[in-house]
């Protein structure tokens, strides 16, 4: 199975999908060691990426997915997945990729943006982000304002894992 922990910027993809692998014995990996020099850049600057950027990372992410099904790997990916379009190019196999939408108020995902470090993303992308972001009918919906290991037990517990 393969878990998509997907949200704007500041949601917890990272951290959340971390603690879920872990707490499943599963490989995790981050779709932003995807994204080229170029698109860290960009989100370095504060430029949003244009579709052309997105498209050879959504390409790289679907041969690591297409990859990783072939396998029979359980992973969990941390993803963006903002768009629609995005997660139907994404999810190959609905019965063996699920989508966790992490979940938050603006006002405390800018607050997690502006105390983070050492992270490309600027918070001023947050608009963007939540300009961008068409939110799922089709994932686990989760309220990212519980603590962590609420939210991963949450997650284990809605997809029975």
């Amino acid at each position: 199975m393969i878990i998509i922990v997907m949200g704007v910027s500041g949601s917890g993809k990272t951290t959340i999908g971390k603690l879920l692998a872990d707490s499943l014995d599963w490989e995790f990996s981050d779709a932003d060691s995807f994204h080229s020099p170029e698109n860290v850049e960009k989100m370095r600057c504060a430029i949003p990426l244009s579709e052309a950027d997105r498209m050879p990372w959504l390409q790289d992410l679907q041969t690591a997915i297409k990859h990783w099904l072939q396998e029979n790997k359980n992973v969990v990916l941390a993803c963006s997945a903002l768009k629609d379009s995005y997660r139907q190019f994404l999810v190959l196999d609905s019965e063996r990729i699920k989508l966790v939408y992490l979940k938050g108020s603006y006002e405390l995902i800018q607050m997690r943006l502006q105390e983070r470090s050492n992270h490309y993303m600027s918070d001023k992308l947050l608009d963007s982000q939540f300009y961008t972001l068409e939110e799922p009918l089709d994932a686990l919906c989760i309220d990212v304002a519980q603590p962590p290991q609420i939210i991963v037990q949450n997650i284990r517990t809605a997809l029975e894992i």
